[in-house]
């Protein structure tokens, strides 16, 4: 009976820890990193297009989307890091909350701040640059379905592995290096998987640009992928590479140790 009673209040509480001034904060947080991350990267391969309209067989295109990531991806994590741990990414919120780093509300509203700033940020492309159509995220035609699950969800794991590395106050403090790492990880991952997948690696920016382009298809290829790889890492790093019970994990001993 009180284990009943229990499950209902804990969960009362997460919601109401959820709905702070703090927690409206990092939502907002979201919101404006997100809009600004996909807006770069949209942005950038709308512009590539504009300049090319040859644009899948131009090798500097690719390298064009992939520095755009880059950049904006550190930018945006640098700017939310302290207020909301600079998510920017449905992907690395699950991988989160997978791991006990954040509650399941919280989780859902980050979810859907990220969400809203990714279609506000395709529509606004969409129409202050009337003459260029926003590009949903496609595989190639020698790609399946499948395939591009496992390639969205590699590269994911990759990302989210680092989000989590960066993190890690074991490590020391952030400081910058923390958001560059994070953005060189999702620029390689762009030149390794663009043409074949897109490399997005973040369901909101693809949801957002097929919702402003107009298709859905293969759309579930940008969600499953991603949250698979972004739970792997999650529970991987925390329970076996960097497990929290060992307080000198990074150099594999343990402190106080000796003989």
């Amino acid at each position: 009976m009180r284990l009943n009673n229990m499950a209902p209040t804990m969960l009362r509480e997460r919601f109401q820890q959820s709905v702070t001034a703090n927690s409206f904060r990092s939502y907002l947080a979201e919101f404006l990193s997100t809009f600004f991350y996909v807006f770069a990267v949209v942005g950038s391969s709308m512009s590539a297009r504009k300049l090319n309209p040859n644009v899948a067989s131009d090798p500097s295109s690719l390298v064009v989307v992939a520095i755009a990531n880059a950049l904006a991806l550190s930018a945006t994590v640098y700017s939310a890091w302290n207020i909301s741990g600079g998510h920017v990414n449905p992907a690395v919120t699950f991988g989160m909350a997978v791991g006990g780093h954040i509650s399941v509300p919280t989780a859902l509203f980050y979810w859907v701040s990220q969400i809203l700033a990714a279609v506000f940020a395709s529509l606004v492309l969409k129409v202050a640059v009337v003459g260029q159509h926003v590009q949903p995220y496609i595989i190639a035609e020698e790609m399946t379905g499948f395939g591009a699950s496992i390639m969205e969800g590699i590269m994911t794991f990759g990302l989210v592995y680092t989000v989590y590395a960066a993190g890690d106050t074991r490590r020391g403090t952030m400081g910058v290096i923390g958001p560059i790492a994070i953005g060189f990880i999702a620029g390689a991952n762009v030149l390794a998987s663009g043409p074949f997948s897109g490399g997005s690696m973040n369901p909101a920016c693809a949801f957002g640009s097929a919702v402003t382009g107009g298709s859905f298809k293969n759309q579930a290829v940008y969600w499953v992928g991603p949250l698979i790889g972004a739970a792997v890492a999650g529970l991987l790093y925390d329970n076996v590479v960097f497990p929290s019970q060992a307080p000198d994990s990074i150099r594999g001993v343990t402190e106080g140790t000796g003989v």
